[in-house]
This record gives structure tokens, sequence and C-alpha cells, in this order.
């Protein structure tokens, strides 16, 4: 499809060329990486090599990386009662924030009695005074707060959050898909005990993930089970073509990262000051700290179907908020939890950047944006 611009970066991105190179070599390689022989050991090289750049990106130590199918896996995954730190007592409930991804709002492994829900202010940033009255009302409990949302792109707190958990007995996890190679964050400084990332998000293919883990926590029961792989912690022969391009991507976002956030700030700025021209306009989240990449949008009136259809048909993808709703438009639970009235939260259109993104994208953007503001416009006054 020639000619067609791609403002869905959050939703998923395109393959770096250094993944894509990565994945070719690997699919050259006959052994399973639990193999002992040389082919074996060629692949458990590429395996081990990944695990190594994305524990370099975060902070962490290699053998505390286990890679998944993906980040609904490692929440899944990392979502388990009885986790504990060191010789600290093991969570017997889960406190999450209303505005976390589905698979985290799902509560893992707890029981739904056991999972309660952490408020967020209008910014959309957690509300840290209401995590401390959760957290007095109860046991130790493993609290999940998301780095930056996947939707408005507001950077939450996580430090605090951290301090405030810690402090309560709780352990913290913390899903950092959406930041990964957009801000930089690392596992010890957050004081988080579990992150969770995503490679289609910073670059890799589809189909791989992976949970991290501070050095000190323990009691994390396997989703899968049987060959012993990942240290016993997932079973199953690794995705090694995957898993190799997740650390190449990995590899090359850390590398441009300040560069890319810098540039992506400056197109955001343009985008946003072109979308405020249309009167009635609201950018979500403005008053709280967000990914340079990251627009979401609404007025009065528009609905977020229409929106997404008519980008489309200019040649410009973007979405209505998350992609993991089976291709179904739906209001965004993130801004029902923001407290935005129904009529703007249904209207909601969002614009993410990546790094082949540039001005011209954004120029032609604005230009279908002001077609389709045009047209809503006369609707109201047609039926004024």
């Amino acid at each position: 499809m020639p000619d067609r611009i791609y403002l869905d970066w959050n939703a998923t991105t395109p393959l770096r060329p250094e993944a894509r190179q990565a994945m070719a070599a690997a699919w050259d390689m006959a052994g399973n990486p639990s193999s002992v022989h040389a082919e074996g050991r060629q692949a458990r090289r590429l395996v081990e090599d990944a695990r190594a750049a994305i524990a370099s990106a975060v902070g962490a130590r290699p053998q505390d990386v286990v890679f998944t199918s993906g980040g609904t896996e490692a929440n899944a995954l990392a979502l388990t009662p009885g986790v504990r730190r060191g010789a600290g007592q093991p969570v017997r409930r889960l406190l999450v924030s209303v505005i976390e991804h589905t698979s985290v709002l799902s509560g893992g492994r707890f029981s739904p009695d056991a999972v309660g829900t952490i408020e967020v202010t209008g910014s959309g940033v957690v509300d840290v005074d209401h995590l401390r009255a959760r957290l007095a009302d109860g046991p130790p409990a493993l609290v999940s707060v998301m780095l930056a949302n996947n939707e408005t792109g507001a950077v939450q707190p996580v430090s605090e959050v951290a301090d405030i958990v810690h402090q309560a007995g709780g352990l913290l996890h913390v899903d950092a898909i959406q930041a990964l190679g957009k801000i930089p964050f690392d596992i010890k400084s957050m004081g988080a005990d579990l992150i969770t990332l995503s490679a289609h998000k910073v670059g890799g293919s589809k189909g791989v993930g992976a949970l991290v883990l501070a050095e000190e926590v323990q009691g994390l029961e396997p989703l899968l089970r049987g060959g012993g792989q990942e240290l016993g912690r997932r079973a199953g022969t690794e995705n090694v073509a995957g898993i190799a391009a997740f650390g190449a991507a990995t590899t090359a976002a850390m590398a441009g990262l300040t560069a890319d956030a810098s540039r992506l700030r400056l197109l955001r700025e343009r985008l946003e000051k072109g979308l405020m021209q249309t009167p009635g306009m609201i950018v979500f989240s403005t008053d709280a700290p967000r990914l340079p990449n990251t627009t979401l949008f609404s007025v009065p009136g528009l609905k977020a179907e229409t929106a997404v259809i008519g980008f489309d048909l200019a040649g410009i993808a973007v979405s209505s908020g998350s992609a993991c709703s089976s291709g179904k438009v739906q209001p965004s639970h993130v801004l029902a939890a923001m407290g935005v009235g129904r009529d703007l939260a249904q209207g909601a259109v969002r614009l993410s950047l990546g790094w082949s993104t540039a001005e011209t994208d954004i120029d032609l953007g604005l230009e279908a944006w002001r077609k389709l503001a045009d047209a809503l416009l006369r609707g109201r006054r047609n039926t004024a």
C-alpha cells in the first residue's frame, strides 16, 4: 500500500532493520538452544546475547530476564500470589491502577476477591494517597502500576509508588512496555520488583516479551511447566529468531534514545499546536509528564470510529487508544478513570510517533484532521 503514513506506533512498531537482520541470521541456524552440540550452542548464544542486551537496557542482571510469548504473558507471569523479595512476606493480594492494560486488570493468577484497584487523578496519574489507603487496609500486596500509559502517554510516579509499596511490605510490578526505548529507566532506580517488556513496541517482532526480576525476588510460579527452560521459570523451546530480533531492536533503540526523544518531542509539539487550532480541542494529560511521542485528543461531538476511518481513507494509520480490543473501537477505560465525560471519551483519537516519523507526516496528518474537523463543524451547523 503506497504512500501510507503510519502514526500508530504505540500499537506496534515497524520492524527495525537491525531486528530484521538478526531474525534472518537466526532462521539459518538449525540448532535447538537446549541442545549441547555446536548447533545448539550457536542458537543458545543468540538467546543469551539478547538476554544480556535487554538486561543492560533496564539495569538488571541477565539471569533475571525471562523470555515469554509477549507482554500479556509476561504480565500474567508477574501477577503471581506468593511472590516475595528475600525473606519478606509473600504477597496475598493484588492492587492495580485503574488505567492498566487489560492483561493486568484481569488480575493474573489472583482470585477476583483478592484484586483491588487504585484511582488516578484527572491528569491520568496514580493517586498516591489512595494507594496508601489501600495498602493500609489489608495484608501485603503486589501493586501493579505501569510506567507510561499506552493511551495518554502519561508517565507515572513509579519511584514514589515503589517507596510507598515497600514501606507497607509489598512488592511493585511495573508494566514498562510503552516506555522501553522512549524514555530512560532502570529497575533499581525505579525501585521495581518486576517489570514487563514487549518486543514489538520497540522495533522487534510480534510474539516475544520478557519479565525482568529484581535480584531478590523469589516465589515466582511458572505459567508453563515442562522442559525447564528459562531457569525453570517458563517452559518451552525459546523463539530464537524473535528473541534475537528483540535484543537487536533494544540495542538500537537504546543507542538512539536521547536523540529520538528530543526529535519526537518537537514533532509532537508541532502536531499539538496544529490540533489546538480546532475549536473545542482537548489534548489529554498535558499537565503530566508524558512520553515524547504520544498525543491523545478529542473534540465534543467527534466519534472515534468515524475519525479513525477518515484518517485511514486519507492514507494515515491512527487509533482510538489501545489496540488490544479485537479490532473494536470502544470508549477508553483510561479516560473514564480520569473523569472524562462520555461525549469527549467516545471521540478520543491517539496519534503516536516513531523513529521514522517526519515533519511531512505531521503536516499531512494535520491536513487530514482539518478536513475531518471541517466536516464535523459543518455537521454541527446543519443540525443547529
